[in-house]
């Protein structure tokens, strides 16, 4: 029997964190019964686990997994997260909102920002954001998770914390942890494929697949199996970060803080009895000491711990699954943290290798759907993320006068000049941001649309003034009847951390 027509009874997680457990649990939860599923990790190897907000689609992982949100909350020291909060982006004391939630009301052939913009044109229209509830709500510090609406809300949480709220689950289905450091992957002579790894204690754990979550290092997917790397730090320069803890000094906030600093950004995220704080720059044009000082200088509340400084590349592996390995975490690549997409790549990752299951063998077939669907996935991540750098005023600095010249993608250059002529935006089916998050951060950074589509003027401007009120009230009477955030989550899912 060739090794790839082999049936898959056992799956091998290697390293744990926030993407090991993710696996764990969701294939042990789905898959279970079908599959041994055993993860490998070592106590003495710390996670990164500064990755501490979430984007909404966490909520499908949840459900999959019968997850309790009051629950998983209190787990994890959670608040809620509605958006994004860009600050100096565009140029210095410029500010703007990238919130979750619906943009006003579109048609069958314009988007809102049409209505919008001609609105804008007469001078009846005001700021974006009045016009999508979770932005509104941002800006406000009041949201509800109420059981009639949509699920347009995201967690701050805590990523050690989240890691062990999976590792319950997981183990409660099934998967067998090891203890252990891995000191050698053993590959087959004929196949090329993983037979196993070897732990420093000398033990060897055989797998059918393995499932690569060492982080950064790629100990399978990469150090064993030479995959080969595709580096992105010509368009995503920022190659470093900085992470400290603080007290929290103020209530919390439903929104992620990203300010916009010399070399890099900010990031401020408000838990519910601390505040994680960070920032991520490029070593070309800051020194870990200048970050380090930055950083200290601009954060509220006493320190918990001692600032680490992370070094990492911008990039994506050349293959995501490669023979019997798929790198699902840090390990598969790092676009970085700026839009909170770490979290969705790990459970797209584990969703697409479910739906493509390997339980009779590994075909070819599966392996390249999956990698194309991942790379695509990623290439539109990367080209959101570059907007946020490349479309600036900004030229205060030598990393922002980088980051404005910089030769991007033809697949950005090419959303940005559909937006600019015809104030147009076309989401392709697998791609994660849709219409509301290319306009906002589009208008944010300055970009502001040359026309609007020609089916808005059907309407009079007496029409086009009530039918902008209306939703604009709409949203706000939404939102009036929200408590304050805080309040509710004191509420909802008050965590027992102090």
């Amino acid at each position: 029997m060739k090794e790839h027509n082999k049936a898959i009874k056992k799956v091998v997680v290697a390293g744990g964190g926030t993407a090991g457990w993710m696996t764990a649990s969701a294939l042990s939860k789905v898959l279970g019964k079908l599959v041994e599923v055993v993860l490998v990790e070592s106590d003495e190897i710390p996670t990164v686990g500064v990755g501490e907000a979430t984007i909404p689609t966490l909520h499908i992982f949840h459900q999959l997994l019968g997850i309790n949100e009051q629950e998983f909350m209190a787990a994890t020291n959670a608040t809620f997260k509605l958006g994004i909060s860009f600050e100096n982006w565009r140029d210095v004391n410029k500010d703007y909102m990238h919130s979750f939630g619906f943009l006003g009301q579109s048609c069958w052939a314009a988007g809102f920002q049409h209505f919008w913009l001609k609105g804008m044109k007469k001078g009846f229209s005001s700021d974006i954001g009045d016009y999508v509830a979770e932005h509104l709500g941002a800006r406000k510090g009041k949201y509800a998770a109420l059981a009639s609406q949509d699920l347009n809300h995201a967690y701050h949480l805590d990523a050690g914390l989240y890691a062990k709220f999976l590792r319950n689950i997981a183990e409660k289905y099934g998967t067998k942890r090891i203890e252990g450091k891995i000191s050698q992957v053993n590959l087959n002579d004929k196949s090329g494929y993983i037979d196993s790894i070897t732990l420093a204690s000398g033990e060897i754990v055989e797998g059918d697949l393995f499932i690569d979550c060492t982080g950064f290092k790629g100990l399978l997917i990469e150090d064993a199996l030479h995959t080969g790397f595709e580096d992105w730090s010509h368009i995503l320069p920022c190659d470093s970060a900085i992470a400290v803890q603080t007290k929290t000094v103020s209530k919390p906030i439903p929104y992620t803080r990203s300010i916009a600093r010399d070399a890099g950004w900010q990031w401020r995220i408000p838990l519910q009895s601390r505040t994680g704080n960070g920032l991520v720059f490029c070593s070309k044009y800051m020194t870990d000491e200048e970050a380090k000082q930055t950083l200290l200088e601009n954060v509220e509340g006493e320190l918990l711990n001692e600032p680490r400084v992370i070094k990492y590349k911008t990039g994506t592996r050349r293959k995501h699954w490669n023979k019997n390995c798929v790198a699902i975490g840090l390990s598969s690549g790092f676009i970085e943290p700026l839009e909170s997409t770490g979290i969705h790549l790990f459970q797209k990752a584990i969703v697409r290798l479910m739906l493509m299951f390997p339980s009779q063998g590994i075909k070819q077939a599966d392996v390249d759907e999956f990698n194309t669907q991942t790379r695509a996935e990623v290439d539109n991540i990367k080209d959101f993320i570059i907007l946020h750098y490349h479309l600036t005023d900004r030229t205060d600095t030598p990393f922002w006068r980088y980051c404005k010249n910089m030769d991007v993608p033809d697949t950005l250059k090419h959303r940005m000049s559909l937006f600019k002529e015809s104030g147009q935006v076309f989401k392709k089916a697998e791609e994660l941001f849709g219409e509301a998050s290319w306009v906002q951060v589009m208008l944010g950074q300055g970009l502001m649309p040359n026309q609007y589509h020609p089916i808005v003027d059907l309407m009079e401007d007496e029409e086009l003034v009530t039918f902008l009120n209306n939703i604009k009230s709409g949203v706000k009477n939404k939102v009036d009847n929200w408590p304050d955030h805080n309040d509710f989550t004191q509420h909802y899912c008050k965590s027992s951390i102090v």
